[in-house]
């Protein structure tokens, strides 16, 4: 086998199970971090509970539960092709407050002094969201239309670059 063909079926194959894993991983990454608020086993539960204490209706704790069961539902939702519009807008809406300590807690968001705008580990683990967020319409992107791979397949062309 060449290089070239070798190349072709590594390309064929990351583009036929890129988009499924993706989303698999969103299900699985919103699902773990998610039950593990409620249940009180949350690394993230002092910054959710620092964020989320000026909120009206409902105690931090309250909120801390409500937040991580809405993370289950974006997980499962991220699962099920069907449900793939329904996570992304449930994302959306749980973005929001997610980037919000950047702003309400600037100081245990970012470092202080030195360097401006030095995330801290907190600050980090908040950032990092824009790359769910780019995953998450990657997988968008692909709820109108058939995968690639199998289009490819259908027409007879195995280079994904020539479609």
């Amino acid at each position: 086998m060449s290089f070239d063909e070798l190349d072709r079926r590594i390309a064929l194959f990351m583009d036929r199970w890129g988009i499924v894993s993706l989303r698999i991983s969103l299900g699985v990454i919103f699902i773990w971090f998610g039950v593990l608020k409620p249940l009180g086993h949350s690394p993230a539960e002092p910054l959710v509970l620092a964020t989320v204490g000026w909120l009206p209706l409902l105690g931090p704790t309250q909120w801390l539960a409500l937040i991580g069961w809405w993370e289950v539902l974006i997980g499962l939702c991220f699962l099920f092709r069907v449900t793939i519009r329904l996570a992304i807008a449930l994302l959306l809406l749980q973005m929001g407050g997610t980037f919000m300590p950047l702003v309400l807690l600037p100081e245990v968001a970012f470092q202080p002094g030195g360097i401006p705008w030095a995330p801290t580990m907190e600050g980090q683990y908040i950032i990092k969201n824009l790359l769910i967020l780019s995953a998450a319409l990657v997988v968008g992107g692909t709820v109108r239309s058939r995968s690639r791979a199998a289009e490819a397949a259908g027409s007879g062309n195995l280079d994904p670059t020539k479609r």
